[in-house]
């Protein structure tokens, strides 16, 4: 059986990920977690496919990458570019941030995220 979300084959690695963060990923997560993000619900270390994602939200189909200088070598930029092909075709949006900019400017980082996220709805 073929898993779109979460394949249990992934499941120890997730796991390794999330024991083993980076400080890159500690910062981010302290502002994601627990719905403090405009109340959307995200994930760490989720898989889609035979990719694991740094942080997603299903609710609004969005992932969040964040990349350190070895997504800079050439290898590295085309197994990015088919893995954005692969989760594109899912309909999942992707919004990559580079290490460096999440450890000096968390907030414009926030503020760009923020723009990936619907505003709410009036209920009447």
């Amino acid at each position: 059986m073929k898993f779109l979300r979460n394949d249990p084959a992934l499941k120890q690695r997730r796991r390794e990920l999330r024991r083993n963060q980076t400080d890159v990923e500690k910062a981010l997560w302290a502002h994601l977690r627990n719905k403090q993000f405009y109340g959307m619900k995200f994930f760490r270390q989720y898989s889609i496919g035979p990719y694991i994602l740094d942080f997603y939200c299903p609710t609004i189909k969005l992932a969040v990458e964040l990349d350190g200088g070895q997504h800079n070598l050439s290898e590295n930029k085309k197994f990015d570019e088919t893995r954005s092909e692969h989760l594109n075709s899912k309909g999942i949006k992707i919004v990559r941030f580079w290490d460096n900019e999440v450890l000096l400017d968390m907030d414009s980082v926030l503020t760009e995220l923020g723009l990936k996220v619907p505003p709410p709805r009036l209920q009447i």
